[in-house]
């Protein structure tokens, strides 16, 4: 699903040069669910933004579902990201003004849908997550758990190959993170692969694959298949978030 080959993301300003990413590799296999951890400023957040296809590498080669994304136009990654991916953010990311179901419906006016499929769509998607009963709320009227809830489904609702998820239990107590957790491994086992950035170790070894980064290394901790070896460059969290 993804292939990343002596991948490398340099930083430049008048006078620094900061390598955020060296020589890093990784394979993803479809319907895996790997989890990312690592202390901040190790790389995790540029890893997953050039995954998301929302930053550009410098180096290297990165196939997404067998397609080199390395010299696509803006129009190109715009389509490849929609068809493929969808992203659950530590901020929820939710409009305030618009219900529920306007939420979901967003990105989905975006990609021109027809009102009937976007319906569609976005009454699945709440279905499952459990709030098809609430898509006319607002989201001050949910629980931080059902809010990140809201979000997974927006994320659904274009049926992506595969979700990327930064942090998506970062704003909620325990119990909450837990279930926000069930549900991801409930979308995963119906066959969507996940990536997940976490800084907790409970969630992070729920996962079927923890790909760690720290000081500078990578440290891929299969259980159950081979692991690959990936290299970072260690940088100062000013240098790169995450």
């Amino acid at each position: 699903m993804l292939s990343m080959r002596q991948l490398s993301k340099i930083y430049r300003t008048h006078m620094i040069e900061t390598h955020a990413l060296r020589g890093f590799d990784i394979d993803v296999q479809e319907g895996e669910f790997v989890a990312v951890t690592g202390p901040s400023g190790s790389g995790k957040t540029t890893f997953l933004n050039i995954a998301g296809l929302l930053e550009e590498f410098s180096e290297g080669d990165y196939l997404l579902d067998g397609v080199s994304v390395r010299g696509l136009s803006d129009n190109q990654r715009s389509r490849l990201r929609n068809e493929k991916l969808g992203f659950i953010f530590q901020g929820f990311n939710l409009i305030p003004d618009l219900n529920l179901f306007d939420n979901v419906d967003v990105p989905l006016r975006y990609r021109g849908y027809p009102a009937a499929e976007r319906r569609r769509r976005i009454e699945d998607a709440l279905g499952k997550v459990g709030l098809a009963a609430r898509q006319r709320h607002y989201p001050a009227e949910l629980s931080g758990g059902q809010q990140q809830r809201v979000a997974i489904a927006r994320a659904l609702a274009g049926s992506p190959r595969m979700l990327l998820a930064d942090e998506p239990t970062g704003n909620l107590d325990s119990q909450m993170a837990r279930g926000v957790m069930e549900l991801l491994e409930q979308i995963n086992a119906e066959g969507t692969t996940i990536i997940m950035v976490t800084h907790d170790p409970e969630l992070a070894a729920r996962a079927q694959r923890n790909v760690h980064i720290v000081d500078g290394m990578v440290s891929d901790l299969e259980r159950g298949a081979l692991g690959h070896a990936l290299h970072i460059s260690s940088l100062p969290d000013a240098a790169v978030s995450g």
